[in-house]
């Protein structure tokens, strides 16, 4: 069984959530709603709740003990609130050994360089610990930030798929984007 993450940066905690992260996640999510709204699929007046909260962190608990995911948080370096979260999703071993990437950051740590800061040891993890070969992550062609981000991580872009996912109630078109681990 992998171990999941206990990862520190200058300005973070990166792990799973526990049951008693709850409430935290719960803050994250309202403060961030409009801030998110508009990068995420649209979501019901439910997924603000505590309940759909606990409901979240025990599934996502449940993805990483299956290797199926690992829903990650970097909460700051006191455990007091969330700044951001990645996951790694949709791993696939056998001949791909892939999984997809996505993150989002709280809207007042914006433009800081956090999500550097905790992709860099995060996809560092994926690679060592979970032995990955690949991490695919994708963007709205508009999403500026996220290219650049990509781009500064050594993402290279490999397509475009249109009307890829539906966000906030649209089927967007996608850039897609692939980082291989650097010794294979």
């Amino acid at each position: 069984m992998i171990t999941p993450p206990s990862l520190q940066t200058p300005r973070t905690h990166i792990r799973l959530a526990e049951e008693a992260d709850a409430p935290k996640l719960l803050r994250y999510r309202l403060e961030n709603q409009a801030h998110l709204a508009p990068w995420e699929p649209l979501r019901e007046p439910e997924y603000y709740s505590l309940a759909h909260c606990i409901r979240t962190i025990t599934e996502g608990r449940a993805h990483a003990s299956q290797d199926r995911g690992y829903p990650l948080i970097a909460f700051d370096r006191d455990e007091q609130g969330i700044l951001a979260t990645f996951t790694f999703a949709n791993i696939v071993r056998g001949a791909f050994q892939a999984c997809h990437l996505g993150y989002g950051v709280a809207a007042r740590m914006q433009g800081q360089g956090l999500m550097l800061e905790i992709l860099r040891p995060g996809i560092a993890w994926a690679f060592a610990e979970l032995g990955l070969h690949r991490v695919m992550a994708n963007y709205l062609p508009r999403n500026e930030r996220s290219a650049k981000l990509l781009a500064q991580l050594g993402f290279e872009r490999e397509g475009y798929a249109k009307r890829y996912l539906q966000i906030a109630g649209v089927w967007e078109d996608h850039i897609l984007t692939a980082l291989i681990r650097p010794d294979t």
